[in-house]
């Protein structure tokens, strides 16, 4: 099935023009991206194709044209967007769970683990693309969103202890502090932990510490730093293994979203 013909045309588009956009338990990516391999996130992610369709594949089936998506934390996927812009926004789960982003889509159906339709917040997310070398309005409009979508949501909330364990991790992101000290933080046994954060927040433990330190190594690359000191600041060993793993979580290489700028968020 061939996608539908596109009803906009995009703005003028340097080659890699990205927007970043990282605070407040949300991280936000707008610009053009091309194949990405198999990858699975730390936290649930939404997708929206700014001008026309991507082709998402989940574990077991085939390609499926969609416009917006919704992939919980963990799910395998690959995407193909032939250097379209697309928007991909993940949210902690400090902030909402995933039925926080159930509002961003329109007819919603499930696909293996996730969701897929034909449109959503389509507009919204295109007009930010568009307004990227805006200073003045972005993050208040994601702001202002996300309200909107968390109060249509069921509101689940993450377990005291997990969320303690939580913003133990934000705040030592470049320290592999094994699970075993942070469940005896949270004042449980390991496996108990592991089992109630498995259950709540969708990857085990070291999955999501993972994705923890590379959010911070991408707070500070899009602040201005390179990726040696981005990565040692966030525990990696050197700048290979911080791409090594980018690869890991992202399904691309850092330089096709990360080596040009629109306008630089922390």
């Amino acid at each position: 099935m061939m996608p539908t013909p596109r009803l906009y045309q995009p703005a003028t588009i340097k080659a890699f023009d990205a927007l970043w956009d990282i605070r407040d338990g949300r991280t936000f990516f707008s610009g053009p991206l091309y194949d990405c391999a198999a990858h699975q996130h730390g936290a649930p992610v939404f997708l929206a194709g700014l001008y026309g369709k991507f082709r998402l594949r989940l574990p077991g089936t085939d390609w499926h044209w969609c416009r917006t998506a919704v992939i919980p934390a963990g799910v395998l996927h690959e995407l193909v967007v032939g250097g379209e812009p697309i928007t991909v926004l993940y949210l902690e789960p400090t902030v909402a769970g995933l039925d926080a982003f159930l509002p961003l889509l329109k007819n919603g159906q499930a696909q293996h683990g996730a969701l897929v339709a034909d449109g959503g917040e389509i507009a919204f997310m295109r007009e930010l693309y568009e307004q990227r070398y805006r200073s003045d309005w972005t993050a208040d409009a994601l702001r202002d969103l996300l309200e909107y979508a968390k109060r249509k949501s069921s509101g689940a909330v993450v377990d005291p202890r997990l969320r303690q364990a939580l913003e133990y991790l934000h705040c030592h992101n470049g320290e592999l502090t094994p699970l075993a000290a942070v469940a005896a933080q949270a004042g449980l046994s390991p496996s108990r932990f592991q089992h109630l954060f498995v259950q709540q927040i969708g990857v085990p433990f070291r999955r999501y510490r993972a994705w923890s330190r590379m959010r911070q190594a991408l707070t500070r690359i899009v602040s201005g730093d390179n990726f040696t000191v981005a990565a040692h600041a966030a525990g990696f060993s050197d700048s290979a293994h911080f791409c090594h793993d980018f690869r890991k979580t992202f399904g691309a290489v850092p330089s096709i979203s990360l080596r040009r700028l629109a306008r630089l968020q922390t």
